[in-house]
């Protein structure tokens, strides 16, 4: 044999890939995220649903209704939109010199397997402008 093609096969005698425990801890790591992905994105998407209610709420005038009255407008925008996570008595309403301030603060728990949860908190306000 020629000494080019000995060199070769003494250098690809090393095999290159992924081992199959490689290929089960990334697999395990994808399904984990997926996992997780699936309870936590759809808590979001209602919170941005709630932020999109309390928007659309500053078109109404805030500061000339009682805070009932804001409470259930909301209640009626959140019941069109399909949140089932905030009520209107879960927000909390300021009212000022400069204006009205809807707030609300709100905690998800999404278990995950077993004794493991996801906890998640979210805040956001509506000013009236």
């Amino acid at each position: 044999m020629t000494n080019h093609l000995k060199n070769y096969r003494a250098d690809h005698k090393t095999q290159n890939g992924v081992t199959l425990m490689g290929l089960v801890v990334v697999s395990a790591l994808l399904v984990v995220v997926a996992l997780v992905g699936m309870k936590v994105v759809p808590a979001y998407m209602e919170f941005l649903s709630v932020k999109k209610v309390l928007s659309a709420m500053k078109q109404e005038p805030l500061d000339t209704m009682s805070a009932s009255d804001i409470k259930k407008s909301f209640d009626k925008r959140a019941n069109i939109a399909y949140i089932s996570v905030v009520k209107g008595s879960d927000l909390t309403i300021e009212k000022t010199s400069s204006g009205t301030t809807v707030n609300v603060e709100y905690q998800v728990v999404k278990p995950i397997a077993g004794n493991i949860s996801v906890l998640i908190d979210f805040s956001t306000q509506g000013d009236a402008k």
